[in-house]
């Protein structure tokens, strides 16, 4: 079985900004070589997990904005063809009445 996690990050070397880590006897045994890929990998797999919830939540709240866009834009619509307003040439509009 495995060592904890923090049982094998304890184990590893410290790693300074500009230093590159630099396998010491104790980290390159088989058995810390398997702990480490087991801790990388247990790792991974939760940045992973956190990316796809993270992913699911952003699509779901666009999914949601993009309903109440769809809603505003009938409202408006309606609003508009309730006072009789048409749109011409982009933002120019005008009352139905007083079209040529």
């Amino acid at each position: 079985m495995p060592a904890a996690p923090a049982a094998v990050a304890a184990s590893l070397p410290s790693w300074e900004p500009g230093r590159w880590l630099t396998p010491t006897p104790r980290t390159s045994d088989p058995k810390n070589v398997q702990d480490l890929t087991s801790v990388v990998q247990m790792l991974l797999q939760q940045m992973q997990d956190k990316f796809q919830t993270m992913s699911d939540q952003i699509i779901g709240r666009i999914d949601d904005m993009s309903s109440r866009i769809d809603n505003l834009e009938k409202n408006i619509a309606n609003l508009m063809t309730q006072a009789g307003v048409e749109e011409l040439e982009g933002e120019n509009k005008i009352p139905a009445t007083q079209k040529s």
